[in-house]
């Protein structure tokens, strides 16, 4: 696929970018601080990507992780990372719709979910957050991390954002996730805000560290292409800061 034409997150994925997140490292691990997660949990991640939030969370807890995605690129890429960190009877990857997922009523005592709601319409939002709340076992938890927008956007800047994405993202202001999640019957949930980092430089030396960091601005400047594009994201979301955030949600069933 031609580089300025990929979604944004394989674009970056493309140049080495391992954290595809909008609040970066601290984010998850805020989601995962939460989850109460030991070695005897069996945790879904529901689009894992490269499968680096799932391999991070296996080797910290010890616990099995059950991944499933709908884009199989991205499931082979994530397998061999798995695979790389000798990690394949701890972590599974399935192929699966988060709005329609294979599993049973209540088999799962976490579920995590990145960067994906946003990617949906607000009907699907709905649909996969009642997707996890039935997998989920009484008492279980769910954490999400997603875009999210200081106020309204207007329709130019809207499709400015889209453009650049190239996918029809819908984030949400902070209201309207707590309007969704008050739509589903979570015993109680929490919504903390943060900002955008997926392509400021502080975040990229957190996230990645200073030689990946490097590498990746290298592998950006290959061409006039790459260079474009890259520069775009992060001048669209330096200039749109008091805009574009992130937030995580931690729920309880």
């Amino acid at each position: 696929m031609n580089t300025l034409q990929m979604p944004a997150h394989l674009f970056l994925a493309s140049l080495g970018k391992k954290m595809l997140r909008p609040g970066g490292i601290r984010a998850t691990k805020r989601i995962l601080d939460k989850l109460q997660l030991t070695s005897e949990s069996v945790v879904l991640e529901v689009a894992p990507n490269m499968g680096t939030t799932a391999i991070y969370t296996a080797k910290t807890y010890g616990c099995k992780v059950i991944g499933v995605d709908l884009h199989g690129p991205s499931l082979e890429k994530a397998k061999e990372n798995i695979k790389k960190e000798g990690l394949e009877d701890q972590i599974t990857l399935l192929m699966g719709d988060a709005r329609k997922l294979p599993f049973e009523n209540e088999c799962f005592d976490a579920v995590i979910n990145e960067a994906m709601l946003t990617m949906l319409p607000n009907k699907g939002k709905h649909e996969a957050l009642m997707e996890y709340h039935r997998v989920l076992k009484k008492g279980g938890r769910l954490g999400t991390h997603d875009l999210t927008l200081s106020y309204p956007p207007s329709e130019e800047l809207l499709n400015e954002f889209w453009n650049l994405l190239k996918m029809m993202a819908t984030p949400l202001t902070l209201e309207a996730w707590d309007g969704l999640y008050k739509e589903i019957p979570f015993t109680s949930y929490e919504i903390v805000k943060g900002k955008m980092s997926l392509v400021s430089l502080d975040g990229l030396l957190i996230d990645e560290g200073w030689e990946e960091t490097i590498q990746i601005l290298q592998q950006a400047m290959q061409s006039n292409e790459s260079k474009e594009r890259f520069l775009s994201l992060a001048s669209f979301f330096s200039k749109h800061s008091d805009l574009f955030g992130h937030c995580t949600i931690h729920a309880q069933k």
